[in-house]
Order: structure tokens, then sequence, then C-alpha cells
């Protein structure tokens, strides 16, 4: 049901004084000009579900500069479905068309709720869902940030056969499903390393639930001072990678895996003649704020 409008490829992109080490950009942010990324993998098989058990509606969850919000936003208008966004932060309520990505979610039609945090925690509580159910109708629900079981099925379709000449994976982490399924999908001579958006440690037992093997470790040492952090040195760092290669990178995501990499290979942490792939994972839409959330 979901087609790419193009398909992903393979950019190779020079890092200086790499030890022989070759590394090549997966262009997944081509997939989509709106469900961009590893949003369309998330999405791809749960839309499928939706239609398959009749719903007409989809209900989710995100910020108010959310790269899944705005994805789900544009598969409703492509593919037929009703959306309604729980939204958090009540304050947007009055101002949601001054944000580049609350409005164009509206122009796709997407209906929002908007929430307090404190309610915005209870967003997995059944009484919580509940009174949703009852304002909305029956809808079907798609988690924050878009990771379930289906979303890493479509996500263990990122890696092809032609990715088995690396031997490293790299990708942002947010919620966990975009790795887990990169993971799950993994050759036994590679290894896949995640760069997290979010400062600690606990997304380790998230991955856990979903990730088949053992060949993976994450990076947290990336984040820039937490999620949607971003100071001048890593604009300076986007800034100059577009001019070299003319690859745009998101300040939440891509921007921090991509930083991270070529930092440490200029410290070592790779072995010699090592091939990495990096995963761009889209949310470029991100790009339109200060602040941007996937």
């Amino acid at each position: 049901m979901i087609t790419p409008q193009q398909a992903s490829f393979n950019q190779k992109i020079i890092v200086p004084n790499s030890y022989g080490i070759e590394v090549y950009v997966k262009r997944e942010d081509v997939l989509h000009t709106e469900i961009s990324g590893n949003k369309f993998r998330k999405l791809k098989y749960n839309l499928e579900e939706a239609k398959r058990l009749g719903y007409t509606k989809l209900l989710t969850f995100g910020g108010a500069y959310s790269n899944h919000i705005a994805a789900v936003a544009a598969a409703g208008r492509d593919f037929g479905f009703e959306t309604i966004g729980v939204i958090r932060g009540e304050e947007l309520q009055e101002k949601y068309l001054e944000n580049p990505t609350l409005k164009k979610a509206s122009t796709n039609g997407m209906q929002f709720q908007f929430v307090t945090r404190t309610q915005y925690r209870d967003k997995n509580n059944e009484p919580f869902l509940a009174d949703l159910k009852q304002k909305y109708g029956d809808f079907y629900l798609i988690p924050e940030g878009g990771t379930n079981d289906l979303a890493v099925k479509g996500c263990e379709e990122i890696l092809t056969s032609e990715d088995k000449m690396f031997d490293i994976i790299c990708c942002a982490v947010g919620t966990g499903g975009t790795i887990s399924g990169i993971i799950n999908s993994l050759q036994p001579h590679q290894k896949a390393i995640g760069f997290p958006a979010l400062k600690g440690d606990f997304l380790q037992e998230d991955i856990k639930k979903h990730a088949k093997n053992s060949q993976w470790n994450l990076v947290t040492d990336y984040h820039f001072g937490g999620y949607a952090k971003i100071n001048d040195e890593l604009k300076q760092f986007m800034k100059q990678f577009f001019k070299k290669y003319l690859i745009s990178l998101d300040p939440v995501y891509t921007s921090k895996v991509f930083f991270g990499v070529i930092d440490l290979i200029s410290k070592g942490y790779f072995k010699s003649d090592s091939k990495i792939l990096i995963i761009h994972t889209g949310g470029l839409q991100g790009l339109q704020s200060n602040i941007a959330e996937i």
C-alpha cells in the first residue's frame, strides 16, 4: 500500500585522517518528501494493518515539532485515514498555526488534542485512552515515535543485500525502534552502534524488547545536552557537512550521529580499514524551527 517515491541509496563521504576507514551514508531521507526516512519504515506495516482491520482513523502522540506527527498526518492524507494528534503542551492550542510542523499537519487534515505535560505522561494508561475513544470514536493507535512490533518489522528492511560489505551500521536512536530493526537484519560479521539523542542509558532495555541478537551497543556521549539540545559547534558542523556533501542533517538526530561517527574516527575508536554505514533517518522537516523533535 505504501511505496517510496524514490529508492534509498548509499553515498560515500570522505573523512580526513580516517585510517583507511570507508564511510557511506544510506540515504533513507529520499524515500518520501513528507513520510521521511525511518518514519516511512515504521508506518509501512502499521498502515497495512490499520487498513486490514477496517480502521478509518489513526491516533498518535508527539511534541510540537514531531517528525512522527508530520509523517502520520501526511500518511493519512495519502492513504485515506482521518488522523488525530495528541500534542504535548496545552499552550500550543491558541498558536499552533505559528508552528510549521503543526500547521503542515493541520493542512494535511490532522485534528489536534492539546494536553498538559502532566496529562501527556498518562498517554499509555487505559483511562486516558478510553477518554480519547469516547471523544473520537474507534481508532488505530500508533505509539509516540511510531515504535511497535510492526514498526520494527518495517525497519528490518532498511538494510539490503548490498549492505553486506559493511562492518558497522550506525544510526541515531530515539525510541529504539529503528535500531532494533537494523539489529535484527544484521549479518553475522556486522555490528550496530546507536547514538541516542536523549541523556541516559535507559534505552538499553527498550531496545532489548525488540532486538533479536546482541551485536550492538550505544554510544551516549553525543546528545549535546539532551533531547532537542543543540549548540554552536553542532550548528557549524551541520552547515559544513551540507556544504561539503550536499546532505542536509536535522538538529535533533542525524546531525548528532554523523558528528559522533566522525569524531570517533578521529579518536581511533574504530578498527583501521573498517567499512561504516551511517543511516540517514530523515526528519528534515525539523530544520524549519530552532527546536525539532521526532
